[in-house]
């Protein structure tokens, strides 16, 4: 039995552990079962013991638990007194208890003070084998969350979308204060300049962030089969409909419907998804039961859906149900400044998921002919640049020669001018150009901060914090601009 006991438990506690044996904490005031646990799980868990509240909260302070397996009755303050302690402090630990007086009441009690579970005595050992396993099955789930949670704030949060200039402060600032709620969302914009990172920031922002975040390319899909993919269908409502499908709309339910290039859809499908909009119900294609749907809308589009409505291409009902709040996303050429900023950020991307450490340079010359050209294709179109350069660069640092030569050709005229310093000398990293090139900027405004900050395209709190930074203090008698 004693070989047996705490396998269970031990095989879900390595998970929970990276591999090692979990860690328990057994907390009774009696010598003999306090021992005798002890040693029952000793072989598959790494067992502390302690005898009283103080002494247990004395130990988590030593090193925490995975597990705290507590008795409910003891002298100097309870286990469920020990128990609201602990999770004050640690609540990542799991607790489960142990009493001879085993009750609702002080079970109800001590799952509402976030007790794991609750097991009476004398001890049934195979009994507490699966409880353990269960616990430590569940807390490894939960950690698992938090990281896939870190993961996806990292991946689609705010922090993910790369800029400083004032026009990105602006979408910043919406996105910001519409996440929270349940707005629908219009995001405008050419091709390329981040509509599904922000629609995604949004979701991830939002209450509903635990929910779904379910996306459908609308320009992809012709009007049946995108009316199929947004409602679902039943079995046999046409040719090739071999079994129910749900929808997207149930598929999103708790979460975020996102429909990229909604200026594409057809106007009979524009009528369904007004009504969707309108009552929150809707019904598979072929079938008639009427459905409820829990969602939230955010829509893109690079079209100018008021010109659409205008020219009666789309539903002007439709268009104000979608444009709640409108999101404007700016240009690559209008945020110039900040391809600095985006090239390290891809750079790093890059390096990190090619495993070779270290990201590679882009010398002066070259990040100029990068900040001269005129980026049809926006932050897409600089990123697929960023990654060819550093595929095919042979070097540490991507130089002119790496740059595309449609890019160069495009770029060269403008290149020469003095704003963009082609024949500044190699080895600097991004940031030293970056500074090079405000502080000539800022002189040549003759030290008027506001003027420097437009003509960089920066915001003019991010100019002050960086000259803060470098110590560069305002010049005297130098004029702002109002």
């Amino acid at each position: 039995m004693e070989n047996q006991l705490g396998k269970n438990a031990a095989e879900a506690g390595r998970n929970v552990a990276n591999g090692g044996k979990p860690s328990i904490l057994i907390v009774d005031d009696e010598r003999n079962t306090r021992e005798g646990l002890a040693m029952a799980l000793r072989r598959e868990w790494n067992v502390r013991t302690a005898e009283s509240k103080d002494a247990a909260l004395a130990r988590l302070a030593e090193a925490p638990a995975d597990v705290m397996l507590s008795d409910v009755r003891m002298p100097g303050g309870s286990g469920l007194e020990l128990l609201e302690a602990a999770r004050s402090k640690y609540p990542r630990m799991a607790c489960v208890l142990l009493t001879a007086y085993g009750s609702v009441e002080t079970a109800v009690e001590a799952m509402k003070l976030g007790a794991a579970d609750f097991l009476t005595k004398p001890v049934n050992l195979d009994q507490l084998d699966i409880v353990l396993a269960r616990t430590l099955r569940t807390r490894a789930l939960e950690r698992e969350n938090r990281e896939l949670r870190q993961r996806l704030d990292a991946r689609y949060g705010l922090e993910n979308i790369v800029g400083s200039a004032p026009a990105m402060e602006r979408v910043f600032d919406i996105v910001r204060q519409a996440a929270p709620s349940m707005a629908t969302v219009l995001v405008q914009g050419p091709s390329g300049t981040g509509k599904e990172l922000v629609a995604q920031a949004i979701h991830h922002l939002s209450p509903r962030a635990a929910g779904p975040f379910v996306a459908v390319h609308c320009a992809a899909l012709s009007p049946t089969l995108l009316e199929s993919e947004l409602f679902g269908h039943e079995k046999g409502a046409f040719t090739g409909a071999i079994a129910q499908s749900r929808g997207r709309f149930e598929q999103a339910g708790g979460g975020t419907l996102f429909l990229d290039e909604v200026g594409e859809i057809a106007p009979e499908v524009q009528v369904k998804l007004l009504r969707v909009l309108e009552t929150r119900t809707f019904e598979r294609v072929g079938g008639s039961e009427t459905l409820r749907a829990d969602f939230r809308i955010v829509a893109a589009t690079n079209r100018d859906l008021k010109a659409e409505v205008a020219a009666g291409r789309f539903r002007e009902d439709l268009y104000y149900r979608l444009a709640v709040v409108t999101i404007e996303m700016p240009t690559l050429a209008e945020r110039a400044g900040d391809i600095p900023m985006l090239c390290d950020h891809f750079l790093k991307r890059f390096a990190s998921e090619s495993g070779s450490g270290a990201p590679k340079g882009i010398e002066p010359a070259a990040l100029a002919l990068l900040q001269a050209y005129p980026w049809p294709g926006n932050v897409r179109e600089l990123r697929n640049a960023v990654e060819r350069m550093t595929v095919l660069s042979r070097g540490n640092t991507i130089t002119v020669a790496d740059v595309p030569a449609e890019i160069r050709d495009a770029a060269g005229a403008r290149a020469g001018a003095p704003d963009f310093d082609v024949s500044a000398s190699t080895g600097e990293s991004l940031a030293e150009t970056e500074k090079r090139q405000i502080l000539a900027t800022l002189e040549r405004c003759g030290g008027n901060r506001s003027k420097a900050a437009d003509e960089l395209g920066i915001n003019r709190r991010t100019l002050h914090r960086k000259l803060a930074a470098w110590g560069v203090a305002p010049r005297r008698g130098a004029k702002e601009t109002p």
